[in-house]
């Protein structure tokens, strides 16, 4: 049994809260519009929705099976289910992982903190041009000090709430963030879609056309639907191993997903109809949130508004995400080697901002991050390919190989299935963690070595 300090959700509603937010981040509401916008609009959508339901509800699944089952961290888990094996360095992969992402993608978490300053002070709300927009993102990443004290003002954040504990902190800061994450979408949605020209920006986005079609298309598809629930590094496994033994894990699990794809969808049904409003083409790439809306705010009608709701709905997903990342490693050093949760969350936090400093250095704030070792790559690149496109898609493999043959398709259900509530589809979800997600996520990573095309 868990220790009984590690703490619990109070129930299946704050997990999913929690859960869900762990899920939604900026991959939903910054790369899930510009992706399906790079792939055509509907045909992507539908494929997306495909791979959420065939990919990512069952490996969700596998992961909150091991979490419930141990009510241990990743390490701890893989530890109480086959000791004396090499598995627990897979939960090892797991913390390094959320270690490493956390640690670049606060620098991202700390732009949407200046832009959200920035439209409260009117900086985005009035007109721009694209190059105005283009050079303001440019001086923002570029500058070493501002970056630095972003990153480190959204760890600070994270710390406040992790260290607070599992139901003092976590689940009390995404009950109040994640309604009002949802509330901000749906007012914005209503906004954006009644916006003169907005209808068209929908139909872009829900019309499939497959003649778009292709191999490129499938494979963004699947890599959005798989990285944009961030499975294959434990996190999952964590928040499982918090969860009530008399709730319905299963129905929970399905919920947190759908949740997460709700976001992205109604992030894409924001931008789209005001890209189509003010005549922005829908493919601007990964510009999208920083450069593209801030210069059409202004011709919007309360576009300050729009833009100060907007950045803030940023910072919230982000700041959710990034509170499951340092759960994860700080899960760790207090289960396994019997740290306070204040001492770890400090001093992991602290260690987690030194190592994001050459991140938040490569965009133009020295020379040596910007071009890393001259591999022409910037160092948060090289760390998003290493952590967050290699390092998850192994995690996620091996996750579903462990669940499927080591450890067992029958025991996964049995722990699923612990409190009571049985699984309408017990044999499908065996099949599909035992060889569809496996082959999946496989495929997914050796497009991504031959192509080097990352997500």
């Amino acid at each position: 049994m868990a220790s009984a300090n590690r703490g619990q959700w109070s129930g299946k509603t704050a997990f999913i809260l929690a859960a869900a937010g762990s899920a939604i981040g900026l991959g939903n509401i910054w790369r899930f519009p510009y992706t399906a916008g790079e792939n055509g609009g509907g045909a992507f959508v539908l494929l997306y929705l495909g791979f959420v339901l065939l990919v990512g509800i069952p490996v969700i699944l596998a992961e909150l099976a091991i979490g419930r089952k141990t009510e241990k961290n990743p390490v701890g888990a893989f530890k109480a289910l086959v000791p004396d094996s090499l598995w627990p360095y897979l939960g090892g992969l797991g913390v390094a992982t959320g270690f490493g992402i956390l640690a670049f993608y606060a620098v991202l978490a700390g732009w949407t903190l200046s832009y959200l300053y920035g439209a409260v002070t009117g900086i985005y709300g009035g007109v721009m041009t694209a190059a105005e927009s283009q050079a303001l993102f440019e001086h923002l990443i570029g500058d070493p000090t501002l970056t630095i004290i972003l990153t480190g003002a959204f760890i600070l954040l994270t710390i406040l709430v992790v260290r607070k504990g599992v139901s003092g902190g976590i689940e009390l800061t995404t009950k109040i963030l994640m309604p009002v994450l949802l509330v901000i979408l749906l007012i914005l949605a209503v906004r954006s879609v009644t916006l003169p020209g907005g209808m068209d920006g929908l139909v872009y986005l829900f019309k499939p056309d497959f003649s778009k079609i292709n191999g490129v298309v499938i494979m963004s598809a699947l890599g959005q639907a798989l990285f944009s629930l961030s499975l294959g590094m434990g996190a999952m496994i964590t928040y499982g191993s918090y969860f009530p033994k008399t709730e319905n894990i299963f129905q929970a699990g399905i919920a947190v997903a759908l949740f997460d794809t709700l976001i992205a969808v109604l992030a894409g049904i924001i931008i789209f109809p005001a890209l189509f409003s003010v005549g922005v083409a829908p493919d601007s790439g990964p510009g999208l949130v920083f450069v593209v809306l801030p210069s059409i705010f202004g011709s919007l009608p309360a576009g300050q508004l729009f833009a100060i709701a907007f950045y803030a709905l940023l910072s919230i997903a982000a700041l959710t995400s990034t509170i499951s990342l340092l759960e994860v490693v700080v899960a760790y050093f207090v289960d396994e080697k019997g740290w306070t949760r204040n001492k770890a969350s400090w001093l992991l936090g602290s260690l987690c901002f030194v190592l994001a400093v050459p991140s938040a250095l490569s965009s133009g704030g020295a020379a040596m991050f910007t071009d890393f070792l001259g591999t022409g790559m910037d160092f948060l690149s090289i760390n998003n390919i290493i952590w967050g496109n290699y390092s998850l898609s192994i995690g996620a493999i091996m996750l579903c190989v462990f669940v499927g043959w080591k450890w067992g398709i029958p025991a996964a259900l049995e722990s699923l299935e612990s409190s009571g509530h049985k699984l309408p589809s017990s044999k499908g979800l065996g099949i599909l963690i035992k060889y569809v997600c496996p082959v999946a996520v496989g495929i997914v990573l050796v497009y991504i070595v031959v192509t080097q095309q990352y997500f």
